[in-house]
């Protein structure tokens, strides 16, 4: 069950993520241009969050998981993934924020956070290119071809205990010369919870 935690909530909502995740429904909405086309791409996908030690800055302290999430194209699975992301999920309780740090494989890192509290299942995360604090970079090749405008994600923990997300970039196409919207979208449940005397 998602209530079924037991012990301090030091990780506040991010608590409920620790473990290992598969999910099978996953959708991706994007722009290919090999076929210069928009469609979807469904996909299998693997993700594991694991707490790290409290990060002090100043008087700051962050309680964290070190994540990462990774996908393959339905009938790929065998083959190399479409798309990989490491980052960091981390928890202000003095300043009720969420902060999510990633990188993506193909060169974009994106801070992105907002308000959240100790027992929120549903967390969002935003960031748009140009803010000092939450913001998004991108390589010389992608700005040049599909600029980031807008950044806007969330995780969710289902009354089931599964986990959802969805991601939306918001794109500039130099291919098409208009927006669009990127978009991302899987359930998972978890096949494996972390505990100190578990192997690996």
């Amino acid at each position: 069950m998602a209530n079924d935690i037991r012990g301090p909530r030091k990780l506040g909502p991010l608590t409920p993520l620790v473990g290992e995740w598969e999910g099978d429904v996953g959708v991706d909405l994007s722009y290919h241009n090999k076929d210069d086309e928009t469609s979807e791409t469904t996909y299998f996908e693997k993700a594991w969050f694991k707490p790290i030690p409290i990060q002090e800055n100043g008087r700051q302290e962050l309680w964290g998981l070190h994540y990462g999430m990774t996908a393959w194209r339905h009938g790929e699975e065998a083959m190399d993934p479409f798309h990989d992301e490491v980052g960091f999920l981390l928890w202000d309780k003095i300043h009720g924020e969420v902060m999510r740090t990633v990188v993506f494989g193909r060169g974009i890192a994106i801070l992105a956070g907002s308000s959240a509290k100790p027992d929120d299942r549903t967390l969002t995360f935003d960031a748009r290119p140009g803010e000092a604090h939450y913001g998004v970079l991108q390589n010389k090749y992608l700005l040049e071809r599909a600029e980031i405008r807008d950044f806007k994600s969330s995780f969710t923990i289902n009354d089931d205990g599964t986990l959802s997300y969805t991601s939306d970039l918001l794109l500039k196409l130099a291919a098409t010369g208009e927006e669009m919207h990127h978009t991302d979208r899987n359930t998972l449940h978890r096949v494996r919870r972390y505990h100190p005397s578990a192997e690996g």
